[in-house]
């Protein structure tokens, strides 16, 4: 089995590219129009810079600092500024510089390309949104993976955000990535790097992917159409990579057990058929509906533990056991969606320690869900598939274009 945490915990503890220090891989550039922000002298004061705490609000904060109450009422009841600054959340900064407890000026970004400015005039408090546009360069990564996918990522400068955007958002409903993944298995991408008054702010959409797993070449491209109704990822032939049921509920994570129907039962110690997949993981990690479909069971299931089964429609049920818990709402009847947390990892029943058991039926009969066939997604309109062809002809020339040398990556 291949040891896909490892190399997660190699990579966290190794630590990620700092946002000064871009992956080497960076190729062209588009620039976004230069906007100027308007002018003004600087305000004087002590300048505090702050970072939001958890159940931190702004009235809390001004007390804490001692900041006027009535400034910050003030400020609030201006246009729009009450809806920015209520959606502060914890991680965020705001700045104020303040004349002994009375505010000059108060600053907090409020989208990547946006900064909300207030500050006091004659007149009072005036609030402004400086424009900070983003520089999108597109950037190319490959490797060949020796031990696990995430030690080859690091190695070819590409942060951990992208590799699960691979696996999550484009490849999930074709590959386990928990249970597929082989030594000598490669990738190639083509993606997007923000950038800011040049410094590197971190990574953005993959445009175009390529992954080989045990030889098999699997290959996605971004595209949207211009009239907005298509926007995701589409296969080489124009199919979308959407399926209706993704390869594994969970995101990368060591799989305990495979599919066996011989297999012995740790606990019982008898052969007894483990018509299914155990996925290790930490108590209380999310658990993901597998497809579209129904609750029609929830509760305690023998040795199954807090279990959760789902009806997808076709005769096709899916099982998840051994809960620690179930997402609130969950109940009989309940429609969930495809990636919509359903519960969370634990080990109640008859398990031996924390994990997902997950399973895959058709009329009641248990399939392999590592190997089971899944319906090809539908095609493009056919409207719009000459435009698919004409936007993605080159980038995916580009990934099949190999390079002189390729990164890899061993413990």
């Amino acid at each position: 089995m291949f040891p896909l945490l490892g190399g997660v915990l190699v990579y966290v503890l190794s630590g990620d590219p700092t946002p000064s220090t871009p992956p080497p891989t960076t190729s062209s550039a588009t620039e976004a129009p230069e906007l100027a922000a308007p002018s003004s002298p600087e305000p004087r004061g002590d300048k505090i810079d702050f970072t939001v705490r958890r159940n931190d609000t702004l009235e809390r904060i001004f007390r804490r600092l001692r900041l006027s109450l009535d400034d910050l009422t003030s400020i609030l009841n201006l246009p729009g500024v009450r809806q920015a600054l209520n959606q502060i959340r914890p991680g965020e900064k705001v700045t104020v510089v303040h004349d002994d407890g009375a505010v000059q000026a108060l600053n907090h970004r409020i989208s990547e390309t946006e900064i909300l400015s207030v500050t006091r005039a004659a007149s009072g408090f005036a609030a402004h949104v400086i424009t900070t546009p983003i520089e999108i360069r597109t950037a190319r990564a490959q490797g060949t993976i020796d031990s696990s996918l995430f030690v080859a990522a690091r190695a070819a400068g590409v942060s951990p955000e992208t590799i699960l955007q691979l696996a999550n958002d484009i490849f999930g409903w074709e590959i386990d990535f928990a249970l597929d993944i082989r030594p000598g298995d490669r990738f190639n991408l083509i993606y997007e790097q923000k950038y800011r008054d040049s410094g590197y702010l971190g990574d953005g959409r993959i445009v175009a992917a390529e992954f080989i797993n045990d030889g098999e070449i699997h290959r996605a491209i971004h595209y949207a159409s211009a009239d907005g109704k298509i926007d995701g990822y589409f296969t080489p032939e124009g199919r979308s990579v959407h399926r209706q049921f993704l390869r594994a509920p969970l995101d990368f994570r060591r799989v305990s057990s495979n599919f066996n129907p011989a297999r012995r039962h740790p606990i019982l110690n008898t052969i007894r058929a483990h018509q299914g997949v155990d996925y290790a993981a930490p108590t209380g990690t999310a658990i993901k509906a597998a497809g579209d479909g129904r609750v029609s069971f929830v509760g305690l299931k023998g040795g199954y533990g807090r279990t959760i089964i789902l009806e997808h429609g076709g005769k096709i049920s899916t099982l998840y056991a051994h809960m620690s818990r179930f997402a609130r709402g969950m109940r009989n009847g309940q429609r969930v969606k495809q990636g919509e947390i359903i519960g969370y990892v634990g080990s109640t029943g008859a398990a031996t320690g924390p994990h997902l058991h997950y399973e895959y039926r058709v009329n009641g009969v248990h399939l392999n869900p590592r190997t089971v066939r899944l319906p090809n997604a539908a095609p493009l309109p056919a409207e719009y598939m000459a435009d698919f062809h004409a936007k993605t002809q080159t980038a995916f020339a580009d990934l099949e274009r190999r390079p002189q040398t390729v990164a890899t990556a061993t413990p």
